[in-house]
């Protein structure tokens, strides 16, 4: 283990909280154990770690990652994530095969809906990793991977391209897939903030599921 996934450690488990890690491990369902971290103070921790290390000043360590992954307690993925995105702006798009197997791995709506924007930002970038990578993601077995690819998008407001995104929703309209009926909703909804009579037209001219309508439809009369 890394000398600064140490630091980290002593610094989390310093501020463990039983009394508060029960009702977040249920709010994900069981899916993992918590520490008992609530977001603020986690954020608070995060940037004292971030300043003790100078590992930001450092290059941008996979292997930190990896082994914040590899720990069982869903707060210190959280900082994984954090990390990335502290490097977003830098790393080049070979870097995404590797948010991939973040996104597949230990996979749960909190975690992908905080990588799915980070990919979002390098495809925004490097566009040619849409048709590499993304396209791929749309269609695939995988629906943490399928969510990922609808909700790209999620921040691009004027920039988003329109025909890749009812291109990805319409491929999975027929999906019985909660989460991807909830991502189509989201990202419908998102984007009818800055285009509603696109989103009202699409919504009415496509077969999709209700959730996906009603969460669509939001800010659209």
């Amino acid at each position: 283990m890394s000398n600064e996934i140490e630091i980290l450690a002593a610094l989390f488990e310093e501020n463990r909280n039983e009394e508060n890690a029960g009702p977040m491990k249920k709010y994900m369902k069981d899916h993992f154990p918590f520490l008992g971290i609530k977001s603020p103070l986690r954020k608070e921790l995060e940037k004292q770690f971030f300043k003790e290390t100078g590992i930001l000043k450092e290059p941008f360590d996979k292997d930190f990652v990896t082994g914040l992954w590899e720990k069982d307690e869903r707060e210190y993925h959280y900082t994984a994530i954090t990390y990335i995105g502290k490097f977003i702006k830098k790393l080049p798009k070979e870097v995404i095969p590797f948010l991939e197997k973040l996104i597949t791995t230990k996979s749960w709506w909190d975690s992908v809906d905080s990588i799915a924007p980070l990919v979002g930002e390098l495809a925004r970038k490097y566009p040619e990793v849409i048709e590499e990578t993304i396209d791929g993601w749309s269609v695939n077995d995988n629906f943490w991977l399928r969510r990922s690819a609808i909700l790209l998008q999620l921040k691009y407001k004027q920039q988003t391209n329109e025909s890749l995104l009812y291109d990805y929703i319409v491929k999975n309209a027929d999906s019985k897939e909660f989460f991807i009926q909830k991502a189509i909703g989201w990202a419908l909804r998102e984007y009818s903030k800055t285009n509603p009579i696109s989103v009202k037209a699409f919504i009415e001219g496509n077969k999709l599921a209700p959730l996906s309508v009603r969460e669509g439809s939001k800010y659209v009369s």
